[in-house]
């Protein structure tokens, strides 16, 4: 079985990589809802040629996202295998970054973060097909607004989520590895609001916004936790309108990461509880759990060593790895569905300049997709039940 998978793949990596070129190529920018819709079209086409029965799920305020089916032998509960197809790169970034394959590296607009994964994901279910390896039916969710927080596409995925087995995430590895672990986001926006007062004349007229939010940043620093992984970053902070007027007005945006539950119940029992530390300060935090953290549990320790096995017998040494960053994988874990991540490419450079895939590797991390998903069909029948 594996010789005939991996030899299908690796016959077919030039398909493979004329797919990714035709999806680098059609520009899909999270905001673009023009774009966008043309480029569900292009993953459609991608899916169909895979075998697969498409639903296009339309969006109003969004692009449309595109749901895959294809049926297995078995009538068990389905693999779900989840990408995206947004990109945070605006449209008119092929001019000066166009599609390229040079001395084996592939380049372009969201070829890492996920267009490859993404092809590999559809030619891994191809190949599964053509070499009559189709078991547990396969779900193949693609979203289009993973890069922007997926407020439209999270009631989908985790519709989808409930009904699988597993789920298979194709975003880029970590160097390789799969990860089996991605911390939560707690995102905030915090609104001061003080009293203005020349600086000079009336230096206590005033109550300074500015002031105030310095010294909130300085304790929410407490929440730092290096054993549990949580951090805080306040990456916009605004204020003022002249050196000699007090503040009137004061905002920052915030990003905490949490790596399980438990912390981040604590960050938002701390949010909810701030308050002003001068009389005449008004202040509104809007925000909370973006995205749940995505934690190892025994499920998914058991599905990645199934994957490390199949990874061995492929000649591959898989590591597994926990990151900071998070994915539309992380709202599934929080449903209690075993999630394993990180599938898709190797290579760097998610959301920079240099973003680049290994092309070589393509044809391996599909076949290791695919024994994946045929062993989640023979050996663990997860989440089954009456």
């Amino acid at each position: 079985m594996q010789d005939r998978i991996l030899t299908y793949l690796q016959d077919h990596e030039e398909n493979m990589v004329k797919d990714l070129k035709w999806l680098i190529e059609s520009e899909s920018p999270s905001t673009d809802k023009a774009l966008l819709d043309r480029t569900a079209e292009v993953v459609a086409r991608i899916l169909e040629a895979s075998g697969f029965t498409i639903s296009t799920i339309c969006q109003d305020n969004a692009g449309n996202q595109i749901r895959g089916y294809l049926e297995g032998s078995l009538k068990d509960r389905p693999i779900l295998v989840l990408a995206h197809y947004d990109t945070v790169w605006e449209a008119g970034t092929l001019r000066d970054n166009p599609f390229s394959w040079q001395n084996g590296v592939l380049r372009g607009p969201g070829v890492f973060d996920m267009k490859a994964g993404l092809i590999q994901a559809a030619w891994a279910c191809r190949a599964l097909r053509n070499t009559d390896y189709i078991r547990r039916p396969i779900v193949f969710l693609v979203t289009s607004d993973e890069e922007i927080g997926s407020a439209h596409s999270r009631p989908i995925i985790e519709e989808e989520a409930k009904k699988a087995c597993a789920v298979l995430v194709f975003e880029a590895s970590h160097h390789g590895a799969l990860k089996t672990a991605r911390k939560g986001t707690c995102l905030y926006e915090w609104r001061i609001s003080g009293k203005a007062a020349h600086a000079g004349l009336d230096p206590l007229g005033g109550v300074s916004a500015v002031e105030e939010l310095a010294d909130q940043i300085v304790d929410l620093r407490t929440l730092v936790n290096s054993v549990t992984g949580t951090t805080v970053n306040v990456g916009v902070v605004n204020g003022g309108t002249r050196s000699n007027v007090i503040a009137a007005e004061a905002s920052a945006a915030i990003d905490i990461r949490v790596g399980t539950a438990q912390e981040a119940e604590r960050v938002m029992r701390y949010m909810e509880q701030i308050a002003p530390k001068r009389k005449g300060i008004r202040m509104e935090i809007r925000g909370g759990l973006n995205r749940p953290p995505m934690e190892r549990t025994p499920d998914v320790v058991e599905i990645f060593e199934m994957a490390k096995e199949v990874g061995r017998e492929l000649g591959l040494d898989l590591d597994e790895a926990s990151v900071g960053g998070a994915s539309d994988g992380n709202f599934c874990a929080a449903l209690g569905i075993p999630v394993i991540d990180g599938l898709g490419a190797v290579g760097d450079g998610a959301h920079a300049a240099d973003e680049h895939v290994i092309a070589q590797t393509m044809p391996i991390r599909a076949a290791l997709a695919a024994h994946l998903m045929v062993r989640l069909s023979e050996e663990v029948p997860l989440r089954d039940g009456p």
